[in-house]
């Protein structure tokens, strides 16, 4: 990596010493350009030992551990000698020597993978702007455009180190970067949890429950627990923007739609934010090339923000629910001793609200709330009520950690497919809430109705289905499988996606009173007898290019669903009319036998979709309403 800044800078010191990996290869500040084209072991130690020193500059370094070619160089120098040692690492072919301003314009562009801005100034810009355009004036000869950069991950770790649209054009390019917000977010909700706990505390000690000697020490007792609860919230939103990037080719028209949303209700400026117009987002479309991960970075502040005013303005930030989120924010040990004092904070609505407004965002994604009241035209309280209903009723954030626990066991890729459909369930399942649910949702009620027979369908489908649904899911597997995922990952994908189901199948459950033991083995045997894993892969599979297909596409994703359930439902009472010796797999082969006309014409309609290999929305939505009607006739038929 290369550096900008030296040792004695808070933020380039800490940085610096957060693992004896690193392999600082060059560094400059405002005095002087270090350079050690091959490390030793002993570096590590020897940057710590500058960070203790105080005032320390690059000077202070021991040229005894300065690998050879190296050396430290002061920026009023004519010129600086370059080493063949220097000139490999950094990707200079071209000269010997340099004046230390182009020198310096050669350490950002070298062929590292971390570049590490812990310095003051603005250093990238686009090629599209002037130096003037940055503000910048003292670095105007060093800086160097977001295309020139050849480092795979550019990190701010001080503000404003590139500008907006040089971080576009250096992510445009495949470099990797956030934005300066993103970057210092850790440092910004350090400063928030630390007022907060002081408000608390101002509370603690107005009512002597303790003392101002005694607060000073019980602050200092809980720096390790908050640092942790601001890593992982900082880790979580980083997260938020892989999945966002990872899927952005796709969602072109949904982020067109997002933008004209928070341009209206968010008082949100495009060219202001270095966002694409319209014209630029139908070349990106053309293109296959969605939206990178720096101007994500900025939707998902703009969409925190919203939410979060819409949140602190309705009665949810006052209900029983969400209070888990306020205790898990507070460290342990404040919880414990003036847990009571929690509820009356002076910011308890605000501190909820943005609670709440991050699980939205972090778990559900950027555009999902967007998209559901779009689709439900339900507000955004009631989204969130629904969403925190979801995650508890599917053990989603436990979902999210077994993924997470996976780093660096399985190829970041695998992990990101996890995460996804993980995420996807979440807001499959909020829809069907808000759809099947009386508004505004009371979650303790809605998850006591449903956790249980949701938890119980899962062991399940582990213990006594995994298999026989592996098998269906062969091909899938197989295509996959290509990609590097393994064997047993391709399981819980295959579980995930079949598990948005489980709601449907709960009801059934409840509908006909039946065991859900007996209504899971059912739904397996018609999941098999019928190729609904095949049916449900090619709908996901179909375009979404813009919004009335997206929205098409996920009407008959979720039909299927459906019609498998009173498929389900249809087969559990012929069951229970009959002598009841059949177990699943000969009771759907009964009753198919039984209602082999419309079985038979569903299954040609499959094959004849099969054979004439178009596999289009209208093939898929003549497939489900020929599915739908032997469910539907069936369900009748029998009733009588």
């Amino acid at each position: 990596m290369v550096g900008i800044g030296d040792m004695s800078g808070d933020v380039f010191g800490n940085g610096m010493q957060r693992s004896r990996a690193i392999r600082l290869v060059a560094a400059f500040d405002h005095r002087d350009i270090f350079l050690d084209p091959n490390p030793p072991p002993e570096a590590f130690d020897e940057r710590q030992r500058l960070f203790e020193l105080p005032r320390s500059s690059w000077a202070d370094y021991d040229r005894q551990l300065i690998s050879e070619g190296g050396g430290v160089f002061s920026r009023s120098a004519k010129s600086i000698e370059l080493s063949d040692q220097v000139r490999k690492v950094l990707g200079i072919e071209d000269v010997t020597a340099l004046p230390p301003t182009e020198l310096i314009s050669r350490i950002l562009q070298a062929p590292v993978d971390l570049v590490w801005n812990g310095g003051i100034g603005t250093y990238v810009k686009a090629s599209g702007e002037l130096n003037v355009d940055v503000g910048d004036r003292s670095n105007d000869a060093l800086r160097v455009d977001g295309a020139q950069l050849r480092c795979r991950v550019f990190a701010e770790g001080g503000n404003l180190g590139v500008t907006q649209r040089g971080r576009i054009e250096f992510a445009s390019a495949g470099g990797r970067i956030n934005t300066d917000a993103i970057d210092n977010s850790a440092g910004v909700d350090c400063s928030d949890h630390e007022v907060n706990l002081k408000i608390l505390l101002a509370d603690a000690i107005a009512k002597q429950l303790i003392d101002v000697p005694e607060r000073a020490t019980f602050l200092a007792s809980l720096a390790v627990e908050v640092c942790d609860h601001v890593l992982e919230n900082n880790s979580s939103q980083n997260e938020t923007l892989t999945l966002a990037e990872a899927i952005a080719g796709g969602m072109v028209d949904v982020h067109q739609r997002l933008l004209h949303w928070l341009e209206e209700r968010a008082s949100l400026d495009r060219q202001l934010e270095a966002l694409p117009t319209d014209g630029e987002l139908a070349r990106r479309r053309e293109a296959g090339k969605g939206l990178t991960r720096p101007e994500l970075a900025v939707l998902l502040a703009y969409v925190k923000n919203s939410l979060t005013e819409d949140l602190v303005a309705s009665s949810l930030v006052d209900e029983v629910a969400f209070e888990p989120l306020l205790d898990a924010y507070f460290p342990r040990d404040v919880v414990e001793r003036f847990g009571a004092l929690i509820n009356a904070h002076a910011l308890r609505r605000e501190l909820t609200a943005t609670l709440v407004s991050n699980v939205l965002v972090n778990l559900g994604g950027i555009s999902m709330v967007h998209r559901l009241t779009e689709e439900t035209s339900a507000s955004v309280p009631d989204i969130a009520r629904a969403h925190a209903a979801a995650l508890r009723i599917f053990d989603l954030e436990a979902r999210f950690e077994q993924v997470r626990a996976l780093d660096g066991i399985v190829e970041p890729a695998v992990q990101t497919a996890l995460k996804l459909e993980i995420k996807r369930l979440g807001e499959r399942a909020t829809r069907w809430l808000l759809r099947h649910e009386p508004l505004p949702i009371d979650v303790d009620e809605v998850v006591e109705t449903y956790e249980a027979p949701v938890a119980a369908l899962f062991e399940m489908v582990e213990q006594a289905n995994r298999e026989r649904w592996a098998r269906i899911a062969h091909q899938l597997d197989v295509a996959v499988d290509q990609t590097g995922m393994p064997s047993g990952l391709q399981a819980d994908l295959d579980e995930l996606d079949r598990a948005f189901g489980f709601l449907e199948l709960s009801e059934v459950g409840r509908q006909t009173g039946a065991d859900l033991r007996v209504v899971a083995s059912v739904a397996a045997e018609l999941e098999a007898a019928f190729e609904l894993v095949w049916l449900r892969k090619h709908i996901a599979d179909l375009p979404r290019d813009d919004h009335w297909l997206t929205l098409a596409r996920g009407t008959l994703r979720d039909d299927v669903y459906r019609e498998h359930a009173e498929l389900t439902a249809a087969v559990v009472r012929w069951m229970a009319g009959h002598d009841g010796s059949l177990d699943a797999a000969g009771a759907v082969e009964a009753w198919s036998q039984s209602h082999s006309g419309s079985v038979t014409r569903f299954q040609a309609v499959l094959e004849e979709i099969r054979s004439a290999g178009r596999l289009d929305l209208a093939g898929m939505s003549v497939a489900v309403r020929s599915l739908s009607s032997m469910a539907r006739m069936q369900s009748k038929f029998d009733d009588l």
